[in-house]
Parts: C-alpha cells; structure tokens; sequence
C-alpha cells in the first residue's frame, strides 16, 4: 500500500500544483506539505481532514488504509 506521503504527492501533481501552491490554496505552510512528502512529519488531524475535503478523498485513503 501507498504511505501518506506518496498518496499527497501524487493528488497534489493531478491538480499540477507545487507544494507552495497547495499550502496556499489551504492556508498552511508551505515547509508542512514539504515534510509530509518526505516523510519527516506527518501532519495532525486538521490537516488531514483539509487535505481530504480539498483532493475529495476519505482520510482513510490519504493515510493508506483504503484504495477507495
């Protein structure tokens, strides 16, 4: 299964934004979305749930739990 990680990165490039781009678009910072894609953070309820309502997946599937 995809890491958290992996599944942000690859949504994020679907909808062809930077890192910058989607921690703007979200009002977050930008060195967040950076460490979560390198897999030297990893981000904490509240930004799951934004991350999910924004790519319009289930928090299950943003953390690897579901392919659906």
């Amino acid at each position: 299964m995809k890491t958290f990680a992996e599944r942000l990165k690859y949504l994020r490039n679907e909808k062809e934004l930077s890192q910058r781009q989607l921690a703007i678009l979200l009002n977050i910072n930008y060195k967040a979305v950076q460490r979560w894609e390198n897999e030297t953070n990893t981000p904490n309820a509240e930004a799951i749930v934004l991350l999910a309502k924004y790519f319009n997946v289930s928090a299950d599937y943003l953390l690897g739990l579901t392919d659906d």
